[in-house]
């Protein structure tokens, strides 16, 4: 008389090893396993100990039965329900209460039965249940072997070692898995979805240590035995298959219990940050192995009346007899047989009782796939054709079709998981030895596919969840207290245990991309201790020569320098407050310490001030003159009153000032106080003052630099090209900007300061009568523009324009001996301003002084002819015509007039008129204007009355060019 004994308790009590050694002590037995991999991880076991010929292994998709084995592995679904052997256990038999497989396992509860000895192994929750329905069963419990307890919630970057994140679906397992790659170095995964090839890998990687994470589903829970320390909970809700739920407090406890193995303690949490917090009660629950008893388990009839279709369906459908039994309901497979019941064409292929039973055998096919309900049925339904056909069996045509397209090792995570589940189907079906010519054949072929689906998936995972890298040089950090790191003096690459690891760049140790965070602080601080001769040899080649290498760097703003040496970030540059006088601060990341980097920031800091005492000195010379930290040279008149106030407000503006802002007190300076601030290299140009020098590549990277800091400034456009006469305007730009830079704002452009300045030196001798005038190409020319865009350029200037319609005759424009506008600029616009003052610029755009484009040097040395007036173009231009045979073409061209914005009388508001510049001329405007006023005569302020007219002055040059250009009119 069979003895049965239900073996209950929680998780890590020992109870499988139990069973085993109870089996191995008879004869002969069968176990029976709610999973394919427990199934052969205990079938590997029993054959280290009896010998691959008295050990079998049947699931549904792998069959080892040698000839005379005595020992049986199977999965609840495989165990034969009448097997003649001395011993039967049936394990986690609390998955008697699951809605879709319970009824297997409740019918091996009842029915199976060893010769000698029956073991039920499973969870408390059981005992009720299983003494209701086996009354003269033994229940033993057994005592966990360690202690499971709760700890706070802690986030991913804080999980410690041996830990196994839980989350309760494929894209929660991937997302949580990525994570952990980049914070810990890698992790193993473990899925229901996975083949038991796959998981067996996977799970190898994380008990050889070669990762220290672990991220699961809730299979986990069920019979891995691994080294974990601690289970992180990432959710408490699953999808059951129909709806999404809260977990129960036995479903926790056993994925919980995963924690802790043999005698060292476990423990239990959720995730830190956003994860639902755990239930005091369920805590409890947990810790005591606490849970409510199950009251009901699954039940189907096991008598099935295969005389016809209808038949079957009401034997499935008869209710359980016994109290604590539900039929079970909604099973994948009735719902097959219901639904394929109804087709006609399976309806006309069903004759007799042993098709009946075909069709049943077909519905039960596990649907790995899991893609639809419709496609499953589908698929039932191609298959039950098949072996109604004449053949009886499976073509050879459709399953190798089926297989070479699984037969492919390419693809992602998904797809090759995909595969595998569909493989799996065909694996199973290969074992049905009656539906197949050669089912051996297949079984073999199936199985292979499935294998290297299995291993590719497997290397998928691993390449994209695991730094093999990293991971190696954590164990080997591990096992050692100090690690081999090497130094490529070609390529500054660090090597660690023969491992790549990074690269020393400048003074600053970078570990190489996709190393995880934490892995990153131990292997930059295993690798510090061998740099440190490297660290000091370098500052002492940067003290003696090293400098002279050093440049800027801009890329994250003009606000945000940075100092870089060999292509290297060394230092970043700060303000301090104080005028031309940035600190420097050694990059964050940097090896340098004590002595060495005292030295450093020392010789970067003399760098930098050595850089803007030289490219800026007249600018630093005034700040300091005005200061008074230096005095003015021997000989020289120290700047003072009107003269200072104006020098004032140039260094203010970093060496470039609008006139406009101190037009008043220029007009007050005589031409001795002038004299003091030429001594400076100032120049006071039509629309600015500003100092030439100071407008190259070098020093204007300089005061954009320390104007941005200064104002704090983060959006700012990049410093124009070097050598560019104009470039873009950016509307957006602060408004001293292009000033800055060297240029000034005219339209959509900005023009180099210096060239609107030389432009406005050449023309001013054509319009000083208030006629209007055409410029010869040499003279678009200075500022490389022609059109709308040059037409701009002139406006800026103080010239209204107009376009106009003229035959299309080569021009003869005016242009008088360019000699005269060399003249110098401030004297000219002085006399020119007295009481009208041109356009200020009013933004302006960074340029260098090796134009690109447009050069200086390009500008004509001489003015093309005296321009013919308007109305004696026209005349000449009809005088041609009678002379043509067709109509002129006509074409558009530029008139230009000085037409300079008034600045508003101080009595202005008192006349009732608002005081500002005067309107515009209507910008593209053709034929006549709104009505010129009267033409007005631009003449210089004239001379003293006490002094004479030096003949050599501009202003002389100036009169007499209007002479001579009087004389050529008439």
């Amino acid at each position: 008389m069979s003895k049965v004994k239900a073996v209950l308790g929680p998780t890590n009590t020992g109870k499988t090893h139990y069973a085993v050694e109870r089996m191995l002590a008879y004869t002969s037995g069968v176990m029976g396993f709610p999973l394919r991999l427990l199934a052969r991880e205990v079938y590997d076991r029993v054959v280290a100990v009896k010998g691959k010929r008295q050990v079998a292994l049947l699931t549904g998709e792998e069959r080892i039965v040698p000839e005379g084995a005595r020992y049986f592995l199977c999965t609840a679904e495989a165990m034969p329900r009448q097997a003649n052997v001395e011993f039967v256990a049936l394990d986690e038999v609390q998955m008697a209460a699951d809605l879709q497989r319970g009824h297997v396992f409740t019918e091996h509860l009842l029915h199976t039965r060893g010769r000698y000895e029956t073991l039920l192994l499973g969870s408390s929750t059981m005992e009720a249940v299983i003494r209701r329905l086996v009354p003269d069963v033994e229940v033993l419990t057994r005592p966990r072997f360690s202690n499971l307890s709760y700890s706070r919630p802690k986030k991913l970057s804080r999980l410690a070692r041996r830990s196994a994140i839980v989350g309760f679906s494929s894209a929660d397992v991937y997302g949580l898995a990525e994570l952990m790659r980049r914070q810990k170095g890698g992790v193993a995964i473990v899925m229901g979805a996975l083949s038991p090839r796959t998981r067996n890998a996977q799970v190898e990687m994380y008990q050889s240590g070669e990762v220290e994470y672990l991220v699961a589903t809730d299979a986990i829970g069920m019979g891995l035995n691994m080294d974990i320390d601690h289970v992180a909970f990432a959710g408490l809700s699953k999808f059951d298959g129909r709806v999404f739920r809260n977990l129960t407090a036995a479903e926790a406890g056993q994925i919980a219990g995963r924690a802790g193995r043999y005698k060292r303690d476990g423990s239990f949490s959720t995730l830190g940050g956003d994860s639902e917090p755990m239930p005091g009660e369920m805590i409890e629950a947990i810790e005591e192995h606490a849970f409510d008893s199950v009251k009901n388990i699954q039940w189907r009839n096991n008598r099935l009346d295969f005389a016809t279709i209808p038949r079957l369906i009401r034997s499935l459908e008869m209710p359980a007899t016994l109290p604590g039994l539900h039929r079970t309901r909604d099973a994948v497979d009735m719902a097959a047989l219901v639904a394929l019941s109804k087709d006609t064409e399976i309806q006309d292929l069903v004759v007799n009782p042993s098709d009946v039973q075909t069709l049943w055998d077909v519905c039960s096919v596990p649907d790995f796939r899991k893609l639809s309900v419709n496609d499953h049925h589908a698929m039932l339904r191609r298959l039950f054709t098949e072996l109604c056909g004449k053949s009886g069996t499976i073509s050879h045509d459709w399953i190798a079709s089926q297989v070479k397209r699984l037969d492919n090792t390419h693809g992602d995570i998904d797809t090759l998981a995909t595969r595998i589940a569909s493989i799996r189907v065909w694996t199973y079906i290969s074992h049905r030895s009656r539906w197949l010519e050669d089912a051996a054949h297949w079984a073999h072929v199936t199985r292979g596919v499935e294998d290297k689906l299995s291993d590719a998936l497997h290397e998928k995972l691993t390449q994209r969840f695991v730094d093999r890298r990293t991971a190696v040089l954590m164990r080997s950090l591990r096992q050692r207290d100090t690690l081999s790191v090497s130094i490529d003096n070609d390529t500054n690459q660090v090597a660690v245990e023969g491992h790549t690891i990074g690269e020393l760049k400048g003074f600053s140790f970078q570990v190489e991309a996709g190393a995880a965070r934490d892995d990153q602080k131990t292997l930059k601080s295993a690798a510090e201790s061998a740099l440190k001769a490297e660290i000091t040899r370098r500052a002492k080649l940067f003290n003696n020569i090293g400098h002279k290498n050093v440049t800027l760097n801009f890329e994250d703003g003009l606000a945000f320098p940075k100092m870089m040496w060999d292509d290297t970030v060394i230092a970043t540059i700060h303000k301090t407050g104080a005028f031309l006088a940035p600190r420097v601060k050694l990059a964050a990341n940097t090896l340098l310490d004590g002595e060495n980097a005292e030295l450093v920031l020392t010789r970067a800091q003399e760098w930098l001030d050595t850089r803007i005492a030289e490219k800026l000195e007249p600018l630093v010379r005034l700040a300091q003159e005005l200061n008074g930290e230096i005095e003015a040279p021997e000989g020289a008149e120290a700047l003072s009153g009107i003269t200072r106030g104006v020098a004032y407000q140039l260094v203010e503006h970093y060496g470039v000032l609008p006139r406009a802002k101190v037009a008043k007190e220029l007009r007050q300076l005589d031409q001795e106080a002038r004299k003091g601030l030429r001594r400076f290299g100032i120049r006071i140009g039509a629309a600015n003052l500003y100092m030439p020098l100071i407008l190259k590549p070098h020093a204007t990277e300089l005061r954009l630099m320390m104007w941005a800091m200064d104002n704090d400034l983060t959006d700012l456009p990049d410093i124009p090209t070097p050598g560019m006469v104009w470039t873009d305007a950016d509307r957006n730009a602060p408004r001293d900007f292009y000033a800055l830079a060297g240029f000034r704002l005219a339209g959509k452009k900005a023009v180099r300061m210096d060239m609107s300045e030389r432009l406005a030196d050449t023309v001013r001798p054509l319009g000083q009568g208030g006629d209007w005038f055409e410029v010869t190409p040499e003279i678009m020319g200075l500022v490389g523009l022609s059109g709308e865009d040059f037409a701009a350029v002139m406006s800026a200037i103080g010239y209204s324009y107009e376009a106009r319609q003229v035959e299309n005759a080569k021009p003869a424009p005016v242009a008088e001996e360019a000699a005269a506008t060399e003249a110098s600029t401030e004297e000219v616009a002085a006399a020119e301003t007295e009481a009208t003052e041109p356009t200020p610029a009013t933004d302006a755009a960074v340029a260098e002084d090796a134009p690109a484009q447009v050069t200086a040097e390009e500008a004509p040395e001489e003015a093309s002819e005296p321009a013919v007036e308007a109305g004696e173009a026209s005349t000449e231009a009809e005088d041609a015509s009678t002379d043509e045979a067709a109509t002129p073409e006509l074409v558009e061209r530029y008139f230009f007039r000085w037409s300079p914005k008034r600045r508003p009388a101080p009595d202005a508001a008192d006349r009732g008129r608002k005081p500002g510049p005067a309107n515009k001329q209507r910008k593209g405007a053709k034929g006549q204007s709104r009505g010129p006023k009267q033409a007005t005569s631009y003449k210089a302020r004239p001379p003293k009355k006490e002094k004479q007219m030096d003949p050599d002055s501009p202003f002389a040059a100036l009169a007499g060019l209007k002479e001579s250009l009087s004389s050529s009119k008439k």
